[in-house]
């Protein structure tokens, strides 16, 4: 009878055009022949640090021949042996070729003397860094074996749905190789770990020691690397980060191939683009990446970018916020010109950028290699001409530059502009402040797109601003010598 019902219910939804419901797909009966077949790829990595101590006595100078020269010189060998100590850690990591490559978390192996990789069959081999990448927080290894070893294959991340089943194996508190299982909770995490992040989140038990473990789907396939927890005590309460395979194949043959990353990079500083930026700006919702400031000679600043300029796509890939643009920047071919799409003065506009290579840039900024000196200073105004302006309509105050405002709030000698020195709580600019988009201190360069020099230009403007739109004033602000941009919404 009950099929016969359900046969008829199917054909009225049928009939009214309404599709069946989607069954969701069943629980597997055991993980064992999984865990079975995958275990032995899963490693134990131990690694050793030698600390030596700096408090240690130096032995007394004798003079040649004097007995006691060889009664403290065993005392002081035996105290400079003891000086030193052995710190160890565990972690886990897994086997991708037979020939022994090995994929961990770089946070596992950070500042080690020795690294050991410890095989389910009882093994210990010594194993070599090949490479590491602490924006990533990955490291690859290698072993010499015998013979070839039991290695697992990656798998495709962007395939998996929250919801979908996976199991992780590591080495949790040290016990050993552990099978835990769970679900997806989450993709797309961002918990502030690196400038890629873009973790898997998992209720599959994940403790101290899993770091560097595979998370597999249930073919088999590594589909990320178990790197982070939360938790109050150190132990799971059911939420686990894992890095995407997406990232680490592609971090992991760099690795390999060349012991380091390599990266593109275009030379911008950007922020989030809120609603309020998005409004003043002309765009018809928060979208894309808003450029803050150019690298001087990078490829942004040769390709036209400007500040204010919003990255709206790059080489045909839609950027939906500035947590994306570093990411599909990084994935980016060295050296390739490709096309992006920025909005300016409340248009579109297609401009074509040659990626840089973002390790490049690194060394150069590391090496003293950023060329140009500091900007001359200006001398103060007399006292006279300095002041403060209050502006009614967004609730703060504004003054002109002085050495004491530089002393107060920190502000470099290089920097010009007007200072924002008081923002009265219940106002527009105390609903900015509670979202830290202004702070007093900042310095205000530009009001509405134009330049700014005297606390009346910045009222001026902003009366002209308001009296233009009604509804938001934008701002570019220099805070801490990084410059940003902040939209204040009128009260109205």
């Amino acid at each position: 009878m009950s099929v016969v019902r359900h046969a008829r219910n199917l054909a009225l939804a049928l009939i009214l055009g309404a599709a069946p419901a989607a069954s969701a797909k069943p629980a597997p009966d055991s993980f064992s022949e999984l865990a079975e077949r995958l275990s032995p790829a899963v490693v134990n990595i131990s690694t050793s640090q030698k600390i030596e101590r700096e408090d240690l006595d130096q032995m007394p100078q004798f003079p040649p021949g004097s007995p006691y020269e060889e009664m403290f010189k065993d005392y002081y060998d035996q105290q400079q042996k003891e000086g030193s100590s052995q710190v160890t850690s565990l972690g886990s990591g897994f086997v991708i070729d037979a020939g022994g490559i090995i994929v961990t978390n770089n946070h596992v192996i950070e500042g080690a003397d020795e690294v050991t990789v410890n095989f389910p069959d009882g093994r210990s081999l010594p194993a070599e860094i090949v490479g590491k990448d602490d924006k990533t927080d990955l490291a690859v290894l290698r072993v010499k074996a015998s013979g070839p070893l039991p290695y697992v294959n990656f798998g495709d991340s962007g395939a998996l749905k929250v919801g979908d089943w996976v199991m992780a194996i590591g080495n949790p508190f040290g016990l050993g190789g552990t099978v835990t299982a769970g679900i997806v909770s989450a993709r797309n995490r961002v918990i502030d770990s690196g400038p890629y992040d873009d973790f898997i989140q998992t209720d599959a038990a994940i403790n101290r020691g899993n770091s560097g473990g595979p998370l597999f789907d249930m073919d088999g396939n590594v589909i990320g690397v178990n790197s982070a927890i939360i938790s109050p005590s150190g132990g799971s309460i059911g939420i686990g980060f894992a890095i995407p395979s997406s990232i680490v194949k592609r971090t992991v043959d760099q690795l390999v191939q060349f012991g380091e990353t390599r990266r593109g990079w275009i030379g911008v500083r950007i922020q989030t683009v809120t609603p309020e930026l998005a409004e003043s700006l002309g765009l018809d919702r928060a979208r894309g990446a808003l450029v803050a400031e150019t690298t001087p000679g990078g490829p942004a600043a040769a390709a036209g970018i400007q500040p204010q300029d919003v990255i709206l796509s790059f080489d045909g890939r839609e950027v939906k916020d500035s947590r994306s643009l570093p990411r599909v920047v990084a994935e980016s071919e060295i050296g390739k010109a490709v096309p992006i799409e920025v909005w300016r003065d409340r248009r579109s506009m297609a401009l074509t950028i040659t990626l840089g290579r973002l390790e490049d840039f690194e060394r150069s900024a590391t090496d003293g290699g950023s060329t140009g000196g500091e900007s001359p200073q200006t001398p103060d105004k007399p006292a006279e001409q300095q002041g403060s302006v209050h502006i009614d309509a967004l609730g703060m105050t504004v003054a002109e530059m002085s050495d004491s405002l530089r002393e107060r709030f920190k502000i470099g000698t290089d920097v010009q502009g007007v200072v924002i020195t008081e923002i009265a709580q219940d106002s527009p600019a105390g609903a900015a402040a509670a979202e830290n988009r202004i702070r007093v201190g900042d310095v205000i360069l530009e009001v509405a797109q134009q330049e700014v020099s005297t606390p009346q230009a910045v009222a001026d403007k902003v009366g002209e601003a308001i009296k233009a739109d009604g509804r938001v004033v934008l701002f570019l602000l220099n805070r801490g010598g990084d410059l940003s941009f902040a939209a204040i919404r009128l009260g109205n």
